[in-house]
């Protein structure tokens, strides 16, 4: 199957979803140009309350459009935009990539990956009982976070809805995503 981008979506102002767009901008070094989250220090508030002087690890946030099929098979509904990702993706398993993968989206962004998204209580504000669908736990009792990935931008560009994405993985060995 081709990996494609499903949609794009950003938002000016702080909300939990984001609307969806014709396109964003990637800034290389600084995430999509005019989201809230973009900069080169950390911009989300409770990270920003810790240590605002924190680098931006989440620059550009990914999610799978095969997670909201499962949403969906679940009783829930989740549209593209509606975790507040940037990029909604199709036919790439996003959290089986190590970290440093680097994911070329349409003819010029690349997104190098830096760690699996750590979903928060916001999520069961959205909809009742969806934490407990994308974040849980595996046969060894480790947590197993589903909520997609994040990326910082390496190479600007403007990436559209059905872009092609093709992914680079680094120099073995590879490091598994962790929470950033």
């Amino acid at each position: 199957m081709n990996s494609t981008v499903a949609a794009v979506s950003s938002n000016g102002v702080y909300s939990f979803t984001k609307p969806n767009k014709d396109s964003i901008t990637l800034l290389a070094g600084l995430g999509v140009d005019g989201d809230v989250h973009a900069g080169v220090t950390v911009k989300h508030r409770s990270r920003m309350a810790q240590d605002p002087t924190q680098p931006n690890l989440r620059q550009v946030h990914l999610i799978h459009q095969e997670l909201f099929d499962e949403l969906r098979e679940a009783g829930f509904e989740v549209a593209p935009g509606g975790l507040g990702e940037n990029v909604t993706t199709a036919g790439i398993d996003l959290l089986a990539l190590p970290t440093g993968t680097l994911l070329h989206l349409g003819g010029d962004a690349v997104v190098e990956v830096t760690g699996l998204r750590n979903p928060c209580r916001q999520i069961d504000t959205f909809q009742d009982g969806l934490l407990k669908r994308v974040v849980g736990r595996a046969d060894d009792g480790s947590i197993v976070r589903k909520a997609g990935i994040m990326g910082v931008v390496r190479t600007g560009g403007v990436v559209r809805p059905g872009d092609p994405i093709r992914a680079v993985l680094p120099a073995e060995p590879h490091r598994p995503l962790e929470r950033v």
